[in-house]
């Protein structure tokens, strides 16, 4: 949870399918991410269809976070492409599952004793 008094400054790319690209920063990355799915503001990236988050970093300070957006403005679009594919080689939608319930990960019981320590399981487990 964000304490009231901190506030958090993200640097963003967005794409198309087709690898257009759109560098922006903003004070609420969902926010942001959602108007850019739904087309909220007419202009390039509506014109283009780029809705799909493929790199962020976020920052505490906005001088920061504006310094960061445009000196990745001013990168030609080879290094940008190897920025986002540093982290994400088959250029995801990173916010795909934002807002989508998380389910819980089902444990093997076997794989835990009485005092939370984990250990591995043995042919000798697999037989009872």
């Amino acid at each position: 949870m964000v304490d009231a008094g901190e506030h958090r400054y993200s640097v963003y790319i967005v794409a198309s399918r087709s690898h257009n690209l759109y560098i922006g920063v903003t004070n609420d990355l969902g926010r942001r991410v959602r108007e850019h799915k739904s087309h909220e503001f007419e202009g390039f990236t509506e014109r283009y269809n780029i809705d799909r988050l493929v790199w962020y970093e976020t920052y505490q300070d906005v001088h920061r976070a504006i310094g960061r957006e445009k000196q990745l403005k001013g990168w030609i679009r080879q290094k940008k492409i190897k920025l986002i594919e540093s982290i994400n080689p088959t250029w995801l939608d990173l916010s795909e599952e934002w807002g989508k319930p998380i389910l819980p990960l089902r444990a093997d019981r076997r794989s835990f004793d009485s005092g939370g320590q984990k250990q591995a399981a043995s042919a000798q487990d697999d037989k009872s």
